[in-house]
């Protein structure tokens, strides 16, 4: 297995771990949290850039990097709910665009076709690991300090963040379906 493919294996065993911190109270969770979430999400961009540098691209990682990034994004976010971080009905949308492109990609798949992530699902995930970041920040200063402004913070997330992450997740999707569409037989 090469490099590229490890690392994606290893940003799946990062989610495991971040996921016990959500899941586990401890002094300092958010902040590990944080620091387990950056670190898998560099591997996202760690991965892919040593793939196409060293010509190392493979169906593998075609289809299981991008399939990762959504379990790593939707644990956050799934996690993040609980401390009323990202509402749920936010949560809800971007998970079922992760699903609705799972399923695009699995029929390609079954005809013979490997369906790669596109610039604006390259965004989009940047964008939505950028506010699950902004969020872990949040919550782990909260771990260290009280601040004034953290309620100001909280609300830009809240009310700028969180929507046009979601606006990006919707629009992504709509394209990448329109883009394979002919994929899609309604007979």
């Amino acid at each position: 297995m090469n490099l590229p493919n490890q690392l994606t294996l290893g940003r799946l065993a990062l989610t495991a771990v971040f996921v016990a911190c959500f899941s586990i109270e401890f002094q300092g969770r958010f902040t590990a949290a944080l620091a387990i979430f950056a670190l898998a999400a560099a591997t996202d961009w760690l991965d892919g850039e040593i793939a196409r540098r060293r010509g190392l691209v493979t169906d593998f990682g075609s289809l299981m990097d991008p399939l990762v990034d959504k379990i790593l994004t939707a644990s956050a976010f799934i996690g993040l709910t609980a401390f009323h971080a990202i509402p749920p009905w936010a949560v809800i949308v971007i998970i079922s665009r992760e699903f609705l492109i799972t399923g695009l990609r699995s029929l390609a798949a079954s005809k013979g076709t490997i369906l790669a992530a596109d610039k604006l699902g390259k965004h989009k995930t940047t964008w939505q690991m950028a506010t699950i970041i902004y969020f872990l920040l949040l919550l782990a200063a909260g771990e260290w300090i009280s601040w004034p402004w953290q309620p100001a913070a909280w609300k830009f997330g809240t009310h700028f963040l969180v929507p046009a992450t979601v606006a990006l997740s919707v629009w992504s999707g709509l394209a990448y379906l329109l883009k394979n569409r002919s994929l899609i037989d309604t007979r």
